[in-house]
């Protein structure tokens, strides 16, 4: 039996010993009802260990910084269970190496580098990603948002060609088939406010994966609705229309909680 007090100061001074060596800080902060929070934040990037006394879950998690603090964008790196009527130091100590190890790995110092990279854009380039242009296509597509979700619990980052292509290519095609000229003018103008917004990989998966997907019967429809500048990539986009293009780099897939609680109990039963 272990005080969840002592349990969840412990983890979070281990958490915070291996982010201060990366610049991190942590700031004061208190948790809403049901849970307990420690919050330590750098000029990109914000990580938060979260107890949750319901689920009696112990969570790790990350998103981007702002200038007015944590996006609140987050996204959960690992999620143990800890019952402080059974669990001991034992558990808290193998809770709080993992949570450090994700924090210091070579996933996490890359994690760091998408982050810096977003930030530092140039002045013409927007700030919406791929993830964030894949869940505009929610209002379309409403069963896209688990399919989101499973994405983003499973890869690191966020696998924007493949993802586009998998699940909102064929969607959108069905869509410019089957909708009225209204509704399709809706979608289009859904990608003239992403690509005017979206970063450089946005705005190539709007161009290569999804406008050169779109039947060839319906790219004169599509012209008709699209903005001058996407209009113009588009046509530029076009001479890689069934070219093959530079694959995706593979992204390192996501340790599941099962995963982890199977762990847990092997090296328990060691």
């Amino acid at each position: 039996m272990m005080d969840i007090k002592v349990a969840f100061k412990s983890i979070s001074d281990k958490v915070e010993g291996a982010l201060m060596a990366q610049g991190f800080t942590r700031q004061k902060v208190s948790g809403g009802e049901g849970e307990m929070v420690s919050l330590f934040t750098s000029d990109t990037s914000a990580y938060s260990v979260v107890y949750f006394t319901d689920k009696q879950h112990m969570v790790l998690r990350h998103c981007a910084m702002t200038e007015e603090g944590p996006d609140n964008d987050w996204r959960t790196l690992a999620t143990w269970m800890f019952d402080p009527e059974t669990d001991t130091n034992k558990e808290a100590d193998s809770i709080a190496n993992d949570f450090v190890d994700n924090v210091s790995s070579s996933t996490a110092v890359k994690r760091m580098k998408v982050t810096k990279k977003k930030k530092k854009k140039s002045d013409d380039e927007g700030n919406a990603d791929p993830l964030f242009l894949s869940k505009r296509f929610v209002n379309f597509f409403p069963e896209l948002k688990e399919e989101i979700k499973a994405e983003e619990d499973t890869y690191y980052p966020f696998r924007g060609v493949t993802f586009t292509r998998k699940a909102i290519v064929p969607r959108v095609n069905d869509y410019i088939n089957q909708k009225s000229v209204k509704e399709v003018q809706k979608l289009i103008n859904l990608l003239n406010a992403q690509y005017d917004n979206g970063d450089a990989d946005t705005r190539s998966i709007i161009t290569i994966v999804i406008l050169n997907s779109t039947p060839d019967d319906k790219r004169e429809l599509i012209n008709e609705y699209l903005s001058p500048e996407l209009a113009k990539a588009w046509k530029a986009a076009l001479k890689f229309k069934g070219k093959k293009v530079k694959p995706e780099k593979p992204k390192k897939k996501k340790t599941t909680m099962v995963e982890r609680l199977q762990a847990k109990q092997e090296n328990i039963g060691k």
